[in-house]
């Protein structure tokens, strides 16, 4: 392929009318002049989270799936507490079964200091277990209306770096200023009323027109209550339209006929697809299924690395080092139709390049999987693979 026809090939990834066709498949809601900034580890999110929070003057709003009882969650509560504390409104959304350990004492304490708090589907018990399969797998920060903070990082030690436990969770989060910020509050209100029953009482400080950046900014809302999983098409459009190359990191990987589809394409039409997968997962049954994909993905030219080095949690797909999705979505049939989650596609050449540094160090510091290595694994584990696939589903 010359320069010249690469060059033109990447011009059309660009053009309004694949941004358009992106935006009909995925009902995302876009904005331009956005500023973003990439947090590569989450030793570097909260402490900008817990910067931003006390600068709030007239709302925070927090969307989480899990909120520990440790340094980093009691750090953060803290910080919600003083907020309350001078007359800020302060809301807290967590997910029921993500802060299944979580004690009672850790949000009766801040909705004693003025921090309105609600779970989000807590187990009607008269509907049996039914309720367990709706998560909101979001995670979310908004401050005064403008400001937000976003991508796959929960609340907790693991994720920070505090602690004592000497476990390491690999994961990326985002901060998003501007217009994009909008959206992101309206997606919070929807939710925190169909949770409460009650609209929250915000007054959103709205500074976006301050702010001076150069990412066109896209937000992707999936859940349950869609008809068709906007997040699995978000993928499915964006690898469709790489021209050179492909790169995902993904905690779990069970992307289905439809996804795979999309991936051998890219490969089949000399795209350069990479994929960043885990070597050691919090749901070893997970792994294991996904580890069925890998033949045929090997055979046809996809690239395979597995990160040993900590335990991978990030969530993000870069498509020709300049156009990137970050968010809460994994590449598995629960972030596709499931759960509620909420994924941001930044289209920046400045932050692509970011985003391509990072992974190319992850890259380098994981083990690539060989085709013939991988078939040389023993009758034992293709027989679980083959046992495990049927309950891909419900992973």
């Amino acid at each position: 392929m010359t320069v010249m026809r690469r060059k033109r090939k990447r011009l059309l990834f660009q053009t309004a009318r694949f941004f358009d066709f992106f935006r009909r498949n995925t009902e995302a809601v876009s904005s331009l002049g956005n500023r973003a900034t990439l947090y590569r580890y989450g030793s570097e999110f909260f402490p900008a989270l817990l910067e931003a929070i006390p600068l709030a003057k007239s709302s925070v709003c927090l969307e989480f799936y899990t909120v520990c009882d440790d340094e980093t969650g009691r750090s953060v509560a803290d910080a919600l507490l003083a907020a309350a504390a001078r007359g800020v409104r302060v809301y807290l959304l967590y997910d029921y079964i993500g802060c299944f350990d979580t004690p009672a004492a850790f949000f009766k304490k801040l909705v004693k200091g003025g921090v309105n708090c609600a779970p989000f589907n807590p187990p009607p018990f008269s509907r049996g277990i039914a309720w367990f399969d709706k998560r909101d797998h979001r995670k979310v920060a908004i401050i005064d209306g403008w400001r937000a903070f976003t991508g796959g990082i929960n609340i907790a030690n693991v994720y920070s770096g505090l602690g004592k436990k000497m476990t390491k969770w690999r994961d990326v989060g985002i901060r998003i200023e501007g217009e994009a910020v909008l959206e992101l509050l309206r997606l919070f209100q929807e939710t925190w009323r169909e949770e409460s029953g009650t609209p929250p009482k915000l007054y959103p400080t709205v500074q976006s027109a301050e702010v001076v950046g150069d990412a066109k900014v896209m937000i992707i809302n999936g859940g349950p209550h869609h008809k068709r999983s906007f997040i699995r098409s978000a993928f499915r459009v964006a690898i469709a339209g790489a021209s050179e190359s492909v790169t995902i990191a993904s905690p779990y990987f069970i992307p289905g006929p439809r996804v795979l589809r999309s991936l051998l394409r890219a490969a089949g039409r000399g795209v350069q697809v990479r994929l960043l997968l885990p070597h050691k997962s919090d749901v070893p049954l997970v792994r294991l299924v996904s580890r069925s994909y890998y033949g045929q993905l090997l055979d046809s030219g996809v690239e395979i690395f597995e990160l040993d080095s900590a335990v991978l949690h990030a969530k993000v797909l870069l498509i020709d080092e300049s156009w990137a999705m970050v968010g809460s979505a994994n590449m598995d049939q629960r972030s596709f139709h499931r759960n509620y989650e909420l994924n941001v596609v930044v289209d920046s050449r400045d932050f692509g390049a970011q985003v391509a540094e990072m992974l190319e160090k992850d890259l380098k510091g994981a083990r690539r999987i060989a085709l013939l290595e991988h078939e040389r694994r023993g009758w034992p584990v293709r027989f679980l693979e083959r046992l495990a696939s049927p309950v891909s589903w419900f992973l």
